[in-house]
């Protein structure tokens, strides 16, 4: 008889804890505390990543989850505006590719990152369906033969040189064959049972499957989101097993015998998270949801490692920019999360601080109504619960900078009740204010980072113009750096992380720019720009480990984080607020203050662990 060992490689072990890490993977032992046999399995989750540069729906995309490219699209809910932008996808965040040439949505999409194809779709300026056909060779695109058949959200799979198209308005039932030259209408039995559109696909030009949708009015098959199941063998189709939920503008990735299909919606205000997946019979409905309910979104990838680009989702429709990956683990990822926190005192805008999540301070700012507001020298301390008043700065200030922690804090330049910049600088010894030595110039929106004896100065608004001045605090004093450790870009309203010597600069204005700069403690070196330009956010953590919160113009609720490289969305704020103080790290950050609500909120960042489960014995 054949043992547990010599059919998987590994021992049933007698351990007292549980294993830490992945090696463990297929490995069941017995937890002798617990007085359980445990093994690890695979989850499914989705996570949140950069987000595409230009908001769209019923774009096109092709490639892999960390190799993809997302093309054209529709700019409104409804009809005209269409974009011909193009972005590319590098596993983190999107950057800015070659135009196509006939800006378009609801089209056809197949192929590679570097090798895609764009066919069909219509295009609401012009009013027009399309037959045009287009190739992408990782930079450009190039026109190239035509459809035979005009139609808008058709369904395309398969790869730049042997693509399948099917379905679509206003009324195209015949399935397409492309050879990287020709299209070619296949003789029936090609053509679709009823003519879908706005469904999903996948697979190659001789095993693919579209699912969901719905037909269109007036041929023979009754409206609304459908949840049938299509398979394509080179030269016919047949239905398969429904999907579990019934809808449309949904997005797809995979395999014919190895699909997910993801989001859609039945209709606004009706929009999904779900996600299923399908194993070339039947659809399994998977306990990973997308953190908003959206469709009309494009989807590339696998059927264990995909990604979800775009979209609307409720109300109005919004258009979104916003990213997901999915992926097969056996690790259990928690998303990241805002959360309520304990009313400061003041109900105050322009608010600063410093510390931790849980051992906070909060200092001066503005209370309302605007523009009859009331300059603040207020600080408050946070224990995590709740907020208390201490000790006033001596200088009432608003649009200033703080840094530090709760019991070793500076704060420095900003605005007085006058509204005249000032250069003064205060130490807080976690009891009361002292006077420390001044900044070198009037300052205000500026960005700041560090401890109070080894702190940073970022750029701001002097009397006169935005700035590129960086200082650096010793406890006492400033001193200006060398013109080579000024920031590359003159702005205000910026937020910095991280240390004297290894801090990050990101965001600000003017105009608003997503910006980021870092500082190895003598120079500044561009890296890549947030995902959304913006100014007067709060921020937390470390150079290779930052956080961005809020900011303007209006009040946003997103939050951005950074690795070190690139930055990718992250869970929203409960509510929208910009010019606010933030502290803390990625794993545990705070944010405080706006002019409407007291509330402060805490971040829990996104955590990671094994899915260990407990084996049955009956």
């Amino acid at each position: 008889m054949s043992t547990y060992k010599n059919l998987i490689g590994k021992e049933i072990k007698f351990l007292t804890t549980n294993p830490d890490n992945d090696a463990a993977e297929g490995q069941i032992w017995y937890n002798s505390t617990a007085g359980q046999f445990k093994n690890i399995v695979g989850a499914s989750t989705w996570s949140s990543t950069g987000s595409l540069s230009t908001a769209r729906r019923e774009s096109g995309a092709a490639g892999t989850q960390t190799a993809s490219v997302v093309f054209g699209g529709g700019l409104a809910p409804n009809g005209n505006p269409d974009t011909a932008a193009t972005e590319e996808y590098n596993g983190f965040n999107f950057s800015n590719s070659g135009n196509m040439n006939q800006a378009r949505e609801g089209m056809g999409a197949a192929g590679t990152q570097t090798a895609a194809l764009a066919f069909g779709g219509a295009n609401y300026t012009t009013g027009g369906v399309l037959a045009s056909n287009e190739e992408y060779g990782g930079s450009s695109w190039t026109a190239a033969n035509a459809m035979n058949n005009p139609r808008s959200y058709v369904a395309g799979f398969g790869l730049q040189t042997a693509a399948i198209a099917v379905g679509g308005g206003p009324g195209t039932a015949v399935t397409e064959s492309y050879d990287g030259t020709n299209w070619t209408n296949l003789s029936s039995p090609s053509n679709v049972p009823g003519i879908l559109f706005t469904n999903a696909s996948c697979g190659t030009q001789t095993a693919g499957v579209i699912f969901g949708g719905g037909y269109l009015d007036g041929f023979g098959k009754p409206p609304g989101p459908k949840a049938v199941t299509l398979e394509w063998d080179g030269s016919s189709w047949t239905a398969s097993g429904n999907m579990n939920q019934a809808r449309r503008r949904l997005g797809g990735a995979g395999t014919q015998t190895a699909a997910l299909g993801f989001g859609g919606y039945s209709g606004p205000p009706t929009f999904f998270n779900v996600t299923e997946q399908y194993d070339g019979s039947s659809w399994t409905t998977l306990s990973a949801t997308l953190a908003t309910a959206t469709g009309s979104m494009h989807g590339s990838g696998t059927s264990k490692s995909a990604l979800s680009a775009g979209g609307f989702t409720a109300p109005a429709p919004n258009i979104v920019g916003t990213s997901y990956e999915f992926n097969n683990t056996i690790n259990s990822i928690t998303q990241a999360a805002w959360a309520s926190g304990g009313n400061l005192n003041l109900t105050r805008s322009n608010v600063k601080g410093g510390g931790t999540q849980t051992a906070a301070i909060a200092t001066g700012g503005q209370t309302p109504p605007s523009p009859a507001f009331t300059v603040r020298a207020e600080t408050e301390s946070y224990n995590g619960s709740s907020w208390s008043e201490v000790a006033d700065m001596s200088n009432a200030r608003r649009e200033f900078s703080a840094f530090g922690t709760q019991g070793a804090a500076v704060a420095f330049g900003g605005e007085n009740p006058g509204d005249t910049q000032l250069n003064a600088t205060e130490n807080w010894n976690g009891s009361s204010w002292t006077s420390g030595g001044n900044y070198p110039v009037e300052i205000s929106l500026q960005g700041s980072t560090g401890t109070q004896t080894a702190g940073l100065g970022i750029g701001g608004s002097d009397p006169s113009s935005p700035t590129n001045l960086t200082c650096e605090y010793d406890g006492s004093s400033w001193t200006s750096t060398a013109p080579g450790g000024n920031l590359g870009t003159s702005r205000y309203g910026l937020e910095g992380a991280g240390t004297q010597t290894a801090a990050v600069a990101f965001g600000g204005s003017p105009p608003r720019i997503g910006l980021t700069e870092e500082y190895d403690g003598s120079s500044w070196t561009s890296s890549n720009n947030m995902n959304l330009k913006l100014r007067a956010m709060g921020g937390a953590g470390t150079q290779t480990a930052a956080l961005s919160f809020g900011g303007a113009p209006g009040d946003k609720a997103s939050t951005e984080e950074y690795n070190g490289t690139s930055w990718v969305t992250s869970a929203n704020l409960g509510s929208g607020r910009s010019y606010l103080g933030g502290c803390g790290t990625t794993a545990a950050a705070l944010a405080m203050g706006n002019g409407s609500t007291p509330t402060a909120e805490e971040f829990t960042g996104e955590t990671s662990s094994l899915n260990i489960k407990t084996v049955s014995t009956s």
